[in-house]
């Protein structure tokens, strides 16, 4: 029975009932506690983020503690119980597994928005700080007038200075 039990228990306690039912029956109760980290799941998500990262749903954090009733004649339960549950504990592992995945990918997903966004304000304070004129590129190069060739869009002034200099 605790070889059956000890990847979960390793994980999180158990606490395990068993009381006399009628007619000679018995009642098992394996029920898994809840861990403080189980109710700070979905905390790293934030409130800023929550429109953004979906949260593990409730019903999956709350099925870590699902326990596992058995009832029957205590022969029954003898021959039944083993197989009961290493299948009762493969699927709470499973699901840690999920869980603690769902965490990491959660814990990951709310790095890279928040590096993101860094990003995007970095941005956005160097676009503004830039001058609102001409760029240092465009500031270095000649003006049609100072090549001496004219342009269809030159103002009729700029080409009487240069008219003016070719006299």
């Amino acid at each position: 029975m605790f070889i059956e039990l000890m990847p979960l228990i390793e994980r999180r306690a158990v606490t395990i009932t068993v009381a006399a039912l009628k007619e000679g029956h018995i009642g098992v109760n394996v029920v898994p506690t809840a861990l403080t980290e189980d109710g700070k799941t979905n905390d790293n998500i934030g409130y800023s983020n929550k429109d953004k990262i979906a949260r593990i749903p409730e019903s999956a954090v709350h099925a870590l503690t699902t326990p596992l009733s058995l009832t029957g004649a205590p022969d029954e339960i003898d021959a039944q119980l083993a197989e009961q549950l290493r299948a009762f504990v493969d699927s709470h592992v499973a699901l840690q597994h999920s869980v603690d995945r769902a965490k990491q990918e959660i814990a990951d997903a709310v790095k890279a928005v928040e590096e993101r966004d860094k990003n995007r304000s970095k941005a956005k304070s160097t676009s503004v700080a830039k001058p609102t004129g001409a760029s240092a590129d465009e500031s270095s190069k000649e003006s049609p007038l100072q090549a001496g060739s004219l342009s269809l869009f030159d103002s009729k002034t700029d080409a009487n200075d240069v008219s003016q200099d070719a006299e």
